[in-house]
């Protein structure tokens, strides 16, 4: 795992190291915190953080984030301390470069999804093209 700027660089492979470079899906302190909070909540160690892009939204894509205690083949299954992040192979393309972050203000509160590859979205922010 490499750390830069106070987030968290994932980029471990465990299922293929042979596969390809990993997403690099960068979580922030604030969200790897979150994540685990949510986890302890949880009670359960078999659950890992799942990141995908579905379709749907009036710009086409959007993001699901969700606990899941499945692995899918072709799963990119990254280490992270305390739990796995898992992205299946169709949505890797989407998130290379994302920053996950969580936003707890007295306006917003939730995870935050920075993407380089988003081009645009809608005017309510829910999707990305």
């Amino acid at each position: 795992m490499t750390v830069q700027n106070q987030a968290h660089t994932v980029t471990e492979p465990v299922t293929d190291p042979t596969s390809g470079p990993a997403t690099g899906v960068t979580l922030s302190d604030g969200a790897a915190s979150k994540v685990k909070t949510l986890l302890d909540q949880e009670g359960r160690t078999d659950l890992a953080l799942r990141i995908a892009v579905q379709p749907g939204g009036c710009s086409g894509l959007r993001y699901q984030l969700f606990f899941d205690d499945r692995q899918l083949e072709g799963d990119d299954v990254l280490t992270h301390e305390g739990f796995s992040l898992v992205v299946d192979r169709m949505s890797v393309p989407y998130l290379g470069g994302a920053t996950i972050d969580f936003v707890d203000t007295i306006e917003k509160q939730g995870f935050t999804i920075d993407n380089p590859n988003a081009t645009g979205s809608c005017a309510c922010g829910d999707s990305f093209n």
